[in-house]
């Protein structure tokens, strides 16, 4: 990984998607941006995905990061919650392979451990962290923010250390690793 770059961390949702910036500078973390997009206000699930699309490509556009790093989905109970969470996943890692930038994705529990230490900590114990290491001067209301600034976070402590099937640097790359889930 070069020295120097950008990295965006997004938080999927179809509620509320949160998004983090960081600028690494000579192996030090600097925070840029604290964002979420609300979409709650949408009724069609459909148009919310089209705004996750085009607020990821505006975002990407505008700070050109190097690396993405997105929270995986969980698994939960609720079947259509999953779906539905995954899709979102899915436009965001769309809108960053259209753009060629590498994508890293990491569990929850993975990105609660890099920022505490701990891979149950809550949403709250997660922004705290943020907050003292970044040196935020405030937190958002909806912690969804700090959960995508979080996945920057964790990408950033998790630099040099390969994630095999895990990057994506291009749709062609993305099709190498996923060859089995392409129907020919």
């Amino acid at each position: 990984m070069a020295a120097d770059k950008i990295i965006l961390g997004i938080d999927p949702g179809t509620t509320i998607m949160g998004f983090g910036i960081i600028k690494v500078v000579k192996k030090q973390m600097h925070f840029v941006l604290l964002d979420e997009l609300i979409l709650n206000k949408y009724d069609d699930h459909y148009l919310r995905l089209k705004k996750i699309f085009e607020r990821t490509v505006h975002l990407i556009d505008t700070y050109h990061p190097d690396e993405i790093a997105i929270e995986a989905p969980f698994f939960g109970k609720n079947v259509q919650s999953m779906l539905k969470l995954g899709r979102a996943q899915g436009v965001a890692m769309a809108a960053g392979l259209s753009r060629e930038v590498t994508i890293s994705e990491y569990a929850p529990k993975k990105i609660k451990m890099a920022i505490t230490g701990n891979g149950t900590a809550s949403k709250e114990q997660v922004a705290k962290m943020l907050q003292s290491l970044l040196n935020l001067k405030t937190l958002p209301k909806n912690l969804d923010a700090t959960d995508g600034l979080a996945a920057a976070v964790c990408h950033f402590y998790n630099q040099g250390r390969v994630q095999i099937g895990k990057s994506y640097t291009g749709w062609d790359a993305f099709v190498k690793q996923n060859e089995k889930r392409i129907k020919k």
